[in-house]
């Protein structure tokens, strides 16, 4: 069984749509043609439901395998998906058909099956679509959603744990990527050899779970959005100074992780995934599941990977995802674990960034700064928070930045993009930094658990960083030291 091939065939309609508004023969991988694609399907079938659609995708592409017959029925035998088929396919380019029908990973490390969301993460279509079809089924039916889970992010997970025992659990899920240009994205390159839970399939294991079940908890009265519009709204949000994350009370793909912590909390997580492989043993008949001594510990272990580093951590843009220039010399180690963490702010860019496209420019402008203006070899801080929702990686978890003269070498330094002389930065910003951040590190064994919260202020003398008004606020922070 291949859960690396893992399909959806809406991909198709997604990465090799023709869009009319580019030139003929430009096909992106991003969340936006991908909607755009199924706009245009509705367009044609004015009225058309979200299931009826989603349905209708699943029965092009011919991926029906016994887990999702079990839980969503076959789609060849779902009558309301006649006729729609032909419009889907000839909306696509169809020499690319084939290649964007399947989730795989090439012999190259190449994902496909995934797709750019404009948050800046990537995100595997298939469990996403199982999610949404899922809670548009209960919806419909009045019934509970029974197959969201299972069909998300147990079985992928269950499968991963299992089949890859013989390497430490940090290493059984993921990893991530990056694409060959977040402007125009075409090629999605792993970081390293594919399990069979990428950080693309968690993503939109998670998504689908968020608006699956959304979907399936709608008032009786209120219909479901067409499937263009259930996505724009997760997907394609714009936040402002004046409303940003903090007062978003919708569900936004930035709010994936914590979002997804408080559905999946109220389950037993563990006995959720066996309950999954037990069922894909029973459907599909996987002898090597039936006979594995070890399923319980080794789901227990890959449990607690997945909790730390996909609930517990928050998600970092990687550095070639925000368009990092190399390091002009070899980085220098650190001794981990580290002592100190050292809050600072940019002042200069001295505005929120609010949007993957702005946090992105903003870090390329500070590295161009630190390494051309200030002669440094790298942009000097470990990792910096955007107010988009997301923190970026600088020097990372594993390598002497230059943040905090003279003390470089033991502790993260870590800033908020914007100017916090006066006002505040969001909330949401300052809980990345000092509950979701510093948790990871602590769990990850980067950083002591008496570890000492300081100003850049505290320890280097000429400088009024990280602003009075977040200088103020980091004093009330637990693990704060005068």
């Amino acid at each position: 069984m291949e859960l690396v091939g893992f399909t959806f065939f809406v991909l198709a309609t997604l990465n090799f749509l023709t869009v009319s508004s580019r030139p003929a023969g430009v096909h992106l991988r991003n969340m936006e043609s991908f909607i755009y694609a199924v706009q245009q399907v509705e367009d044609s079938y004015p009225g058309l439901s979200a299931l009826a659609l989603v349905r209708a995708l699943r029965r092009t592409a011919g991926h029906d395998d016994p887990m999702t017959i079990h839980f969503l029925g076959a789609s060849y035998n779902l009558s309301d998906t006649e006729g729609l088929e032909g419009s889907i396919l000839n909306a696509t380019s169809f020499s690319f058909f084939d290649k964007a029908i399947h989730h795989i990973v090439t012999d190259h490390g190449e994902e496909r099956g995934v797709v750019l969301a404009p948050d800046g993460t990537t995100v595997a279509l298939a469990p996403l679509l199982l999610g949404i079809e899922s809670g548009l089924k209960a919806k419909t039916e009045g019934t509970e959603a029974l197959g969201i889970f299972p069909l998300t992010l147990g079985r992928p997970l269950g499968l991963s744990f299992l089949s890859l025992q013989d390497i430490p659990p940090s290493l059984r899920l993921g990893p991530n990527g990056c694409w060959d240009n977040v402007e125009q994205p075409r090629v999605f390159k792993l970081s390293r050899p594919a399990t069979l839970a990428t950080d693309a399939l968690i993503n939109g294991g998670m998504d689908g779970v968020i608006l699956g079940l959304h979907l399936s908890r709608l008032p009786a009265s209120e219909q479901p959005q067409a499937l263009s519009e259930i996505l724009r709204g997760y997907y394609n949000f714009t936040l402002t100074e004046n409303q940003g994350i903090d007062n978003v009370t919708t569900q936004i793909s930035p709010r994936r992780r914590e979002l997804s912590r408080s559905l999946l909390e109220p389950l037993d997580l563990h006995s959720a995934v066996m309950t999954t492989l037990a069922l894909v043993w029973k459907l599909e008949k996987t002898e090597w599941i039936a006979q594995d001594t070890g399923l319980g510990k080794a789901v227990q272990d890959g449990l607690q990977t997945f909790t730390h580093k996909y609930l517990d951590c928050p998600q970092i843009i990687p550095r070639c995802q925000w368009g990092a220039k190399a390091n002009r010399d070899t980085p220098i180690p650190l001794s981990l674990p580290l002592q100190f963490l050292y809050v600072h702010h940019t002042y200069e860019p001295s505005s929120p960034c609010l949007s993957f496209s702005s946090c992105s420019r903003n870090m390329r402008s500070m590295q161009r700064f630190h390494q051309d203006d200030r002669g440094w070899n790298d942009i000097g801080y470990s990792f910096v928070v955007g107010s988009d929702g997301y923190i970026y990686e600088g020097t990372g978890w594993n390598h002497v930045g230059r943040h905090t003269r003279g003390h470089n070498s033991i502790g993260y330094g870590v800033s908020i993009i914007g100017n916090y002389t006066v006002t505040l930065p969001s909330r949401h910003a300052m809980d990345l930094l000092r509950h979701k951040l510093a948790l990871c590190a602590v769990n990850g064994g980067v950083l002591t658990a008496n570890f000492t919260i300081q100003g850049h202020r505290q320890v280097v003398n000429y400088t009024s960083c990280p602003g009075d008004a977040l200088f103020s606020e980091i004093r009330s922070w637990e693990h704060f030291r005068e």
